[in-house]
């Protein structure tokens, strides 16, 4: 089972009005959610919120809580600001973070369930803007990416439940060079070399020029490659939650399955121990620009010992280590099976003939798109053309964006059916306790004043206090546990009156 954990995704989207260059991005985010909540919760009569009393983003995993007087106001993201913040009934989060709609996925238990219900976001966020664009006329796009090529990053996050017993300076020396490389498989790709396109290029991340330090809280400014936030979502003396922020935003269905399943088995090998990582990086930051910068792979990266390795070669020690852990465990999990094999077919073709895995790997099928433009309008990289051709690839629109025109044409690889994918817009997975929170969402959307990822509060009336129904269990609240309940309770009163601990605990 060592790709199987509690994971999910949150990725910030690109928006804008074409027509209008001045529009405010805070506006268009926030016209997009509340036009989605307003869509598929008509009968909604209060504002929801978000439980931000259970937050604690200043919390860092070295030891200390940072002092708000020294956090930049990005990191108070348990700061209320009245701006839209829906809980849907997919349990999923969805809100404006910022200048960007926001979709934090509603929490899964395996990678392909992770892609599944991140493309189900895609659906929502692309539905949202045409709900706009149909009300107010004016045209609002929406884009899967992570730079605007100005100089301004947004990320995709993903989220992992890590044992508390893993020292986390060991989190920190085995995951650092695989972050580094990972994009190698996981990379977007992108136009232009450095935050603001200092020279002209491509590269295969659009995040990595964007980080600036190898260990740190931050996610805005200063980047680092390992995150140190401790903010669990669950019972903080048995789990923590590692904070990814390096990856880009893939429009590829395998490579998201792949990026999620091939971390979730390093972190299995880590917990047991079995991981022996013999090289240390000289310069994590550099390499993880250099990296990006390589799309040749051409060049080998400086380790602390003098010696030097290529981006390639460690990943296959990480995918080899897979592939023995597997063995070493018994373990006969068809889907951890898949991802190893699938991480050791995609690294060996990176090897040999890398441009075979156009329509596969994110950053090779837009780079294809590239040199098609290239040779055909004889463009250099600098050209203003291509850099436009880059963010059209990660349009979300079925019949403007590249990677959706690709897709139905059957000339980009998918994994899931549009049925697959409308059920996840619609319905929270089964088997951990985003079931019990989006339906709580979908039977009692009035009573239901506020909720986080281990909390949901209801309101049953104004003479009442508001009831605060603890959810610190991922894997409770199942579908297994409660669908019953729900059956049996027609309010939020009954419930209150019918629930136990059983039902939102393991």
């Amino acid at each position: 089972m060592s790709v199987r954990r509690i994971m999910g995704i949150e990725s910030e989207f690109g928006i804008s009005n074409p027509k209008d260059s001045s529009a405010n991005p805070m506006l268009l985010s926030s016209q997009v959610v509340n036009a989605y909540g307003n869509e598929v919760m008509p009968n909604r009569i209060r504002r929801m919120r978000w439980d931000y009393d259970v937050e604690s983003p200043l919390r860092d995993a070295r030891g200390f809580d940072m002092s708000r007087a020294e956090a930049d106001p990005s990191q108070l993201t348990d700061d209320d600001y009245g701006l839209a913040n829906l809980v849907l009934p997919n349990g999923a989060r969805y809100y404006v973070d910022h200048a960007h709609p926001e979709y934090a996925s509603p929490e899964v238990t395996n990678p392909y369930d992770a892609a599944l219900w991140d493309n189900a976001g895609d659906r929502i966020i692309e539905k949202s803007a045409r709900l706009v664009s149909s009300i107010t006329g004016e045209l609002i796009t929406v884009y899967k990416n992570n730079t605007d090529g100005k100089g301004v990053s947004y990320g995709t996050h993903e989220n992992y439940q890590v044992s508390r017993e893993v020292p986390f300076l060991d989190l920190v020396k085995y995951l650092t060079p695989f972050f580094v490389t990972r994009c190698i498989f996981a990379g977007a790709g992108r136009v232009g070399i450095g935050q603001e396109v200092i020279e002209p290029g491509f590269q295969i991340s659009q995040r990595a020029d964007f980080f600036e330090a190898e260990v740190g809280l931050e996610t805005t400014l200063r980047r680092p490659i390992i995150n140190t936030r401790d903010e669990p979502h669950a019972n903080p003396d048995l789990h923590r939650r590692l904070h990814v922020i390096i990856g880009d935003a893939n429009m590829s269905h395998r490579m998201t399955y792949l990026k999620m399943g091939a971390t979730a088995i390093v972190l299995s090998m880590i917990e047991s121990e079995f991981l022996k990582v013999d090289f240390e990086l000289y310069d994590p930051v550099t390499s993880m620009h250099l990296v990006s910068h390589d799309y040749k792979f051409e060049t080998k990266q400086r380790l602390r010992d003098g010696s030097e390795m290529s981006a390639l070669e460690m990943q296959k020690h990480y995918q080899r280590s897979a592939a023995e852990f597997l063995v070493a465990t018994r373990d006969e999990d068809p889907m951890s099976h898949d991802v190893v094999q699938l991480w050791g077919r995609i690294l060996q073709t990176l090897e040999t003939n890398p441009m075979s895995l156009v329509g596969e790997v994110d950053w090779i099928t837009k780079l294809s798109i590239m040199n098609g433009y290239r040779n055909r309008e004889q463009m250099l990289w600098n050209d203003s053309r291509l850099a436009a051709i880059d963010i059209q690839f990660s349009d979300l629109r079925p019949d403007k964006g590249l990677a959706r025109v690709l897709q139905q044409k059957g000339k980009m690889e998918i994994m899931f059916s549009e049925e697959q994918i409308s059920q996840a817009v619609a319905n929270p997975p089964t088997d951990t306790r985003a079931y019990f929170r989006g339906n709580c969402v979908s039977k009692y959307v009035d009573q239901v004043a506020a909720a986080s990822w281990d909390s949901v509060i209801l309101d049953l009336g104004d003479q009442i206090p508001l009831k605060r129904i603890s959810t610190p269990d991922a894997r409770g609240g199942t579908e297994l546990a409660t669908a019953q309940l729900f059956a049996q309770s027609s309010s939020a009163e009954q419930l209150l009156a019918n629930l136990t601990p059983a039902h939102i605990l393991e």
